[in-house]
């Protein structure tokens, strides 16, 4: 018999991929798939510039301290004002980003900042051997950081409305990595400028850098089209559970008011204890600064890549390894004080990359729990955490040296917090069963 057979059908052409659609932002403006990007490269800019005032200016601490005849105490009164400013009102600025939208809020923002910065500019730099009040310079850097606080949630509310959930962990680590970016650049450029010209360059220079991030918002910024999940039948911002009223996210938060102690050991009073106590030259200390924070960059940016790249899982647990490394390295620093200055310093590094290092994650884990629509709310308790940190840093610093010494410091500000926010971190999701075949 002769059996007939089918002839083998031949392969149909591949369907080429439909090319993504351009979105229309909520101003009506209709933008191509690379808007996205752009938005990111705002809010970098943006929170670099106001990262290079509350974390360059502390870089720049010694040299303050001479320039205006301050006290260890009073150094550290004005080096906690901008970080008091921003505590007191990051809350705020995250909940009125997701009522009003974040382009209003950054401009309200940046725009203030850049004002009293120029004030500082103008009325409250030493000039002539006349010395201002440290107290007026106090009160005019806590407006300073109490308006351009709103960049924190703002900026990282923008990139998780226009970036997909599978390259959020990436973008927002990239965005949050502009922090220690910001302060390297004002490692590297505020002592020089103190040193060579005085600080009304110093404060001349971070006006101009805040005037230019606040330009990039008016020009280029437009809000995220959130109202359009709502028509295609996600849930509105206002169903979703309230970030504020969930444990869960409190103890996230909670750890990072915890890491930023040991953060801000390094960037406040890190340059003091090198020049004080291994006299290691400004210089010098300029260098590890810059060192430490691209590094922290970094270390960003790799996290949130690597974490995408399982999915969004780990996060917490990237936390926690980081956690309990920065406390064997501050312990090490305490116990090796009188060691050499390349170990003292390299322990010092260590400990402070990586206590800078773990935002990306950190931030994009609570922004995912909370959820896109709730995420201003969500980063703007993150941040109210990590300003605490920073504002309680350089006024708890100098009572621990009034009563003890830099080993106590590294122990209790250093080592122990980060003990703790390894203990605190909730334990990382387990995985969702793969649906069955």
């Amino acid at each position: 018999m002769v059996q007939l057979t089918t002839p083998p059908t031949p392969p149909s052409p591949p369907t080429p991929a439909a090319p993504a659609e351009p979105t229309v932002g909520r101003s009506g403006k209709v933008h191509g798939t690379r808007y996205k990007w752009g938005i990111l490269w705002i809010g970098i800019f943006a929170q670099a510039a106001f990262s290079a005032t509350f974390q360059g200016i502390p870089t720049s601490g010694s040299i303050l301290q001479t320039a205006y005849s301050l006290s260890t105490g009073q150094l550290g009164f004005v080096l906690a004002a901008v970080t008091a400013g921003i505590f007191v009102t990051d809350v705020f600025w995250g909940i009125l980003s997701d009522r009003i939208g974040e382009r209003v809020v950054l401009i309200t923002g940046l725009s203030g900042t850049t004002v009293a910065l120029a004030l500082v500019t103008a009325f409250l730099v030493p000039s002539g051997g006349a010395v201002p009040s440290y107290v007026a310079l106090a009160v005019v850097l806590f407006f300073a950081g109490a308006l351009g606080g709103c960049v924190n949630g703002a900026s990282g509310r923008a990139v998780m409305g226009w970036f997909p959930p599978a390259k959020r962990g990436f973008a927002i680590s990239l965005r949050v990595a502009a922090v220690p970016a910001g302060g390297a650049i004002g490692a590297a450029v505020l002592p020089p400028l103190a040193l060579g010209a005085g600080f009304r360059w110093v404060f001349a220079f971070l006006t101009l850098f805040c005037l230019l991030a606040t330009l990039a918002v008016v020009i280029w910024l437009d809000e995220p089209p959130l109202a359009r999940t709502k028509r295609d039948g996600s849930t509105a911002a206002t169903d979703v559970p309230d970030p504020l009223k969930r444990w869960d996210i409190w103890r996230v938060a909670i750890t990072a008011f915890l890491l930023d102690l040991p953060q801000f050991l390094v960037l406040t009073f890190g340059s003091v204890f090198l020049h004080t106590v291994k006299g290691m030259s400004i210089g010098s200390i300029a260098v590890l600064l810059v060192v430490i924070q691209i590094l922290g960059a970094v270390s960003r940016v790799w996290g949130g890549r690597w974490t995408d790249r399982h999915g969004g899982r780990y996060r917490r647990t990237l936390v926690t390894l980081y956690s309990w490394v920065i406390a064997v390295a501050y312990t090490g620093i305490a116990v090796f004080e009188s060691s050499p200055t390349w170990i003292v310093a390299g322990l010092l590094i260590l400990a402070g990359f990586l206590s800078c290092g773990w935002h990306g994650v950190h931030y994009a884990e609570i922004a995912t729990m909370a959820g896109a629509e709730r995420s201003g709310t969500a980063l703007g308790l993150e941040n109210t955490m990590v300003f605490a940190g920073a504002f309680a840093t350089p006024l708890l610093i100098p009572l621990l040296l009034d009563v003890s010494g830099w080993w106590a410091v590294m122990l209790l500000i250093g080592a122990a917090p980060a003990v703790l926010s390894a203990l605190l971190m909730p334990r990382e999701l387990p995985r969702e069963p793969k649906p069955a075949v």
